[in-house]
């Protein structure tokens, strides 16, 4: 014994599934990202430029550890990778 749905018209155009869940609130994002073009090769937000200098915080020093922590302190890498997170979050 098989049951048919009819959908009304309006249902469709609102994303609801065959429970009449509506699914369109699962696709859309709550609210709009305002991302921005800087030096960086992609769109970014405030989030990103903040995640993308903490990675290069994290690669300047594994780096300055394994090749130059010998001959300078690693005081000066975190130096660097501060500067760099200034410039990358306000500019990038």
């Amino acid at each position: 014994m098989t049951r048919q749905i009819e959908k009304a018209p309006a249902q469709e155009t609102l994303g609801v599934d065959q429970d009449g869940v509506g699914v369109a609130s699962a696709v859309a994002a709550p609210v709009q990202h305002a991302g921005r073009r800087g030096f960086l090769p992609i769109e970014t937000n405030g989030f990103d430029r903040g995640f993308i200098s903490v990675v290069c915080f994290i690669a300047i020093h594994l780096l300055w550890m394994r090749f130059l922590e010998a001959y300078l302190p690693l005081w000066i890498a975190t130096i660097l990778s501060l500067a760099l997170a200034v410039l990358i979050i306000r500019r990038g």
